[in-house]
């Protein structure tokens, strides 16, 4: 393993003249911080097994970025750091923080500069309540939406700044910045991705008090909308969305939402499925011109770092995510099913499941799980 060097490991398959053509992908994988180290591998061992069966190969290629190294060598990353990874065909990330580093230090260092040079406008954010972990509410059966997160504008702008520091009468000001552009791409990508589920869509808003950019938001929304008429839709305001989200969130399909707002809902979705160590994410390239960068939400976790007790099925679902965006659809299925098959039955699982296994231990899980159903994917 060779942090900024990036060679290739993990038995990846040589490329010789005579042997017959495989797709290799090669994957950008960044473990992080705290927990990130210790969910990833058993999501390595997990996709090699699928790209056995499924016909094609992975090389994997390993970059140590993280705030270790930023507290070492003052950079999150190297500065080339994006111009080594533009290449790969997608980007694995295990978390990114930790004590001592202000998180937007680690976040503008690392994870932004990411979504924003590649264009991952779309963070995707996939909700289910999964056989037998029913979720902390009364009633949430059913739940199966997909929170759409505009990813690189938004409130979440470098526009702004601080005057008289230090001083009695010391302000801050942060400009949010919605374009034309930018929201009409991610609310089509919504319509588009409602219109292969439930056909709804869910507009987050909050034009009542937030006077220019929401308004601006509204306008946008109806005017895509129109060009997607089997698709049904309504706005709500984010505080009454986040109240109906946590009294009926089997009546959603999917939410499409400005930064900041998508941020908070989708954390909360995950929460209303059981354990936001389940939760995915994909931040999105839909033109593909650049790599996509699939990751657990759980974050880094410092309490329980090194214990090795973090729950790896939120990367697992990310790296499911991932293999679809490939086009592996038959493999990401795969890999889903034996999440679920793990959960249902209920014999393993992490702490924050209920229960006292290990990270490898959940990992094996499915894994076992994923090797006894013998399916063949994407032959």
């Amino acid at each position: 393993m060779n942090g900024d060097g990036g060679e290739r490991v993990d038995g990846a398959a040589d490329e010789r003249v005579d042997a017959p053509r495989t797709t290799t992908y090669r994957i950008a994988v960044i473990p992080g911080d705290g927990v990130g180290a210790e969910v990833i591998p058993p999501v390595l061992r997990t996709l090699q097994v699928l790209a056995e069966r499924g016909g094609f190969a992975l090389r994997f290629d390993h970059f140590d970025w993280s705030c270790r190294r930023y507290l070492e060598t003052g950079a999150m990353m190297p500065a080339d750091g994006l111009d080594r990874i533009a290449g790969h065909d997608a980007i694995l990330l295990g978390a990114v923080g930790w004590p001592g580093v202000p998180d937007h230090v680690s976040l503008w260092g690392l994870l932004i500069p990411i979504r924003r040079r590649f264009r991952q406008y779309v963070n995707l954010r996939p909700i289910r309540v999964l056989p037998g972990l029913p979720g902390p509410l009364r009633d949430s059966a059913g739940v199966d939406l997909v929170v759409v997160r505009e990813n690189v504008e938004g409130e979440y702008s470098e526009i702004g700044g601080r005057l008289n520091r230090g001083f009695a009468d010391e302000f801050a000001v942060q400009e949010a910045v919605f374009t034309r552009a930018g929201v009409s791409r991610v609310v089509d990508y919504a319509f588009g991705l409602a219109a292969t589920r439930r056909r709804h869509v869910t507009s987050a808003t909050k034009s009542n008090g937030i006077v220019h950019t929401m308004p601006f938001w509204d306008e946008i929304v109806e005017e895509r909308a129109a060009r997607h008429p089997a698709v049904g839709w309504r706005r709500e305001h984010i505080d009454a969305l986040a109240a109906k989200l946590v009294l009926r969130p089997a009546s959603f399909d999917v939410i499409v939402a400005s930064n900041l707002f998508g941020d908070i809902l989708s954390d909360l979705a995950a929460a209303i499925a059981g354990s936001i160590g389940i939760a995915p994410a994909g931040n999105i390239n839909p033109e593909r011109d650049f790599p996509s960068m699939f990751e657990p939400v759980h974050g880094s976790a410092p309490d329980i770092a090194g214990k090795g007790i973090a729950n790896p099925l939120g990367a697992l679902w990310s790296a499911s995510l991932m293999l679809g965006h490939l086009g592996r659809p038959e493999s990401a299925a795969a890999l889903v099913d034996a999440i679920e098959t793990v959960l249902a039955e209920g014999a393993v699982r992490t702490p924050d499941l209920g229960g006292t296994a290990t990270t490898d231990e959940l990992g094996d899980a499915v894994l076992n799980a994923l090797t006894a159903t013998g399916r063949r994917a994407d032959r």
